[in-house]
């Protein structure tokens, strides 16, 4: 009986570290490392929520993160007029279609596609929440190099340091006003760079090509921060 109970736990242990098998940016994003994008034109963000103007303050959020990853990235500002000279400001038109246009016209590497699928804001709570998915495409394969989707909130409580009722009170009023004065841009910029964290680095970064080991994260992650 205590054999079997031994060999039972052994099993158990085994699935478990299995499961718990660590996986590395080369294996999960090995088309990443094949193509050796350089450069991305950031595409105008897919938004799925009623807040008509995310469209425009998240496309801004994209660029600074994105190369701190080391790519070179386009102007959002001189992207954005082309795309709506060109009827190209509806990126859904584009997410599976054949995209060697912006490789030939711009000479980009890959386009960044994001769908902003929730955007709330609890003044009680303290916090701004973000849901998007962020897939990064090649202009000269169509393949899809990167793809994660993240919920991210940011923090904006405050702790004013009073007690009791008034202590309580204090603290409620000044992490409302602090959650409506964050600016959705920071708020933006952040979920972005948490979420592209494990995204392998571009020939500008100095883990450039040499990431491969580095554990990567999950196809979807939530988190908090500030």
């Amino acid at each position: 009986m205590k054999k079997y109970i031994y060999f039972c736990l052994m099993i158990l242990f085994m699935s478990s570290c299995a499961q718990q098998k660590l996986v590395t940016r080369g294996e999960q994003y090995p088309k990443m490392y094949e193509e050796k994008p350089l450069s991305i034109v950031v595409m105008p963000p897919i938004n799925q929520t009623n807040h008509v103007e995310a469209k425009d303050y998240f496309y801004t959020t994209l660029y600074a993160p994105l190369c701190e990853k080391g790519y070179y990235v386009f102007s959002p500002m001189m992207t954005m007029e082309m795309f709506q000279s060109e009827s190209a400001y509806d990126a859904e038109q584009f997410i599976e279609a054949d995209l060697s246009q912006f490789r030939n016209v711009l000479g980009a590497d890959a386009a960044m596609f994001t769908i902003i699928k929730s955007w709330k804001r609890n003044k009680v709570g303290g916090s701004l929440t973000a849901g998007v998915e962020y897939i990064l495409r090649s202009t000269k394969t169509g393949e899809t190099l990167y793809k994660r989707e993240g919920l991210i909130s940011v923090d904006t409580s405050i702790d004013t340091g009073a007690n009791g009722l008034f202590g309580l009170i204090a603290n409620i009023a000044a992490t409302a006003i602090n959650t409506a004065a964050t600016d959705k841009v920071v708020a933006g910029r952040n979920c972005t760079t948490y979420v592209l964290s494990d995204m392998p680095e571009g020939k500008y970064g100095t883990m450039y090509d040499k990431d491969q080991g580095q554990a990567a994260g999950s196809s979807y992650v939530t988190a908090t921060v500030r």
